[in-house]
C-alpha cells in the first residue's frame, strides 16, 4: 500500500464490502468510544444502512470514569449519533478500581457491559472498530508475553465474547484512513491522553512503530502474520477435535488414555489438557486463557509420571489433575483451599501435595 493510498479515504463503493458481515436484520450494537475509529464506525456504518435493509443499528459508549472529561466525551458522541439519526446509550463502568491491571480490566469491563446491552436489545452482533494497526499491536504485545499459535493469531474479523458475536469491519484498514474519512467529512473526534500514555504497554508500542517498520515489521506484515496464524491455528483446533476422540472417554468426561496422550504431538495434547481443564475449573477461571508456560510446565510433569508409570497430582487453572498408575489421567474440580495454623497446612501439604500455578 502507497503512502497515498494509506492516508485516502473511505470510498463509497468500498462502505458495502466493510459491512458484508452484518446482519441482514436484527439489531447491532455499534461500540463508540469517541476517538477516530469508533467515531468512523458509526458513520461509515449509518451511511451503509441509510442505503439498504438490514439491522437496526444502536450505538452505545462505555464511560470508565478513569479521567476527567470522560462523561463530557460520552455525550458528545450521544449527540452525534442523534444527528445520524441513531439511538445512544451510555454505559458507565461502576465500582472500585483495580490499582494494577487496569488496561485489561478496563477491556474486560467494556466487553461486559456491551454484551449486557446485547442482551437487554435483543441485539445479534457487537461491532468494534479495531484496525489493522490495532491487530499489529495486539500479535507484538503477545508476541512479548509468550503467546502460542493462538494468541499469535491475533483477534478475527468475528468472534464470540460473552456468548455474543463480536464484528471487527475495519481489521483489514489503517487508522490513517478512518481519520482522513473524518476530515473529509468535518467530523471531529476525542483524543483520549491514555493512548499516548507510556505507562501502558500498548502506547509504548505505537509510539515505537516508526522505528518497527524500518526493520521491516510494518503493520501490514505483522497483521499478514497474525493471519497465517490464524490459518495454522484452525488447523490444529480441527487436530485437536479429531484427536479427542480417540483420547478422551465420553462415558467419563475428564478422562484422558495417558499413554495415547503422550504418544500425540504435543501442540495436540497440550490443547485436549487445556480444554479438560477449563472445563473443570471454577466458572470464572474459564474467563482467564491458562497461560502457556504452566500448562507446558505440568505436561512436562505429566509426562514423566505417565512414562514412568507413577501417581502425581497437580492443580492448574482450579482443577486437579491426577496420573494414576496405569497411566489414566483424570481432571476434576481442585478442592477448595484450606486456612489454619501453620502446622496444620502443613499436615495438609503432606496429603494434598498439589503444585500451585505460579
Amino acid at each position: 500500500m502507497s503512502i497515498a493510498d494509506a492516508a485516502a479515504g473511505i470510498s463509497e463503493h468500498e462502505i458495502a464490502g466493510l459491512f458484508a458481515s452484518f446482519p441482514h436484520s436484527g439489531r447491532v450494537i455499534l461500540a463508540v468510544s469517541g476517538g477516530a475509529d469508533s467515531t468512523a464506525l458509526m458513520v461509515l456504518a449509518q451511511r451503509w444502512r441509510r442505503r439498504r435493509r438490514g439491522p437496526e443499528l444502536v450505538a452505545a459508549t462505555v464511560d470508565h470514569g478513569l479521567r476527567p472529561g470522560s462523561r463530557v466525551e460520552a455525550k458528545a458522541v450521544s449527540a452525534l449519533a442523534r444527528c445520524l439519526g441513531l439511538d445512544h446509550e451510555i454505559l458507565p463502568w461502576r465500582g472500585a478500581k483495580p490499582k494494577t491491571g487496569i488496561e485489561a480490566a478496563a477491556r474486560e469491563a467494556r466487553y461486559r457491559l456491551l454484551a449486557q446491552l446485547a442482551r437487554r436489545l435483543d441485539a445479534g452482533a457487537i461491532a468494534t472498530a479495531h484496525t489493522l494497526d490495532d491487530q499489529a499491536e495486539t500479535v507484538l504485545m503477545r508476541l512479548a508475553a509468550g503467546s502460542g499459535p493462538a494468541g499469535l493469531a491475533g483477534m478475527r474479523p468475528s468472534d464470540v465474547r460473552h456468548g455474543i458475536v463480536l464484528l471487527r469491519p475495519f481489521l483489514g484498514l489503517r487508522k490513517t484512513r478512518l481519520v482522513a474519512t473524518l476530515a473529509r467529512a468535518g467530523i471531529a473526534w476525542a483524543n483520549d491522553p491514555m493512548n499516548e500514555d507510556p505507562a501502558f504497554a500498548r502506547a509504548r508500542l505505537r509510539a515505537a512503530s516508526a522505528v518497527l517498520a524500518r526493520e521491516g515489521l510494518t503493520a501490514e506484515r505483522v497483521a499478514r502474520l497474525a493471519a497465517r496464524m490464524a490459518r495454522a491455528e484452525d488447523a490444529l483446533a480441527a487436530a485437536a477435535s479429531e484427536a479427542q476422540r480417540r483420547i478422551a472417554d465420553p462415558k467419563r468426561p475428564g478422562h484422558l488414555d495417558g499413554r495415547a496422550l503422550a504418544a500425540a504431538p504435543e501442540e495436540i495434547a497440550l490443547r485436549l489438557l487445556a480444554a479438560e481443564i477449563v472445563s473443570a475449573g471454577a466458572p470464572c477461571a474459564a474467563e482467564k486463557p491458562l497461560r502457556l508456560q504452566r500448562l507446558e510446565a505440568l505436561w512436562d510433569e505429566l509426562r514423566a509420571a505417565i512414562a514412568a508409570g507413577r501417581t502425581t497430582r497437580r492443580t492448574l487453572g482450579q482443577a486437579l489433575i491426577t496420573v494414576d498408575r496405569e497411566a489414566g489421567v483424570s481432571i476434576t474440580a481442585a478442592p477448595p483451599r484450606r486456612t489454619g495454623a501453620v502446622s496444620r497446612g502443613r499436615r495438609n501439604a503432606a496429603k494434598h501435595p498439589f503444585t500451585k500455578p505460579r
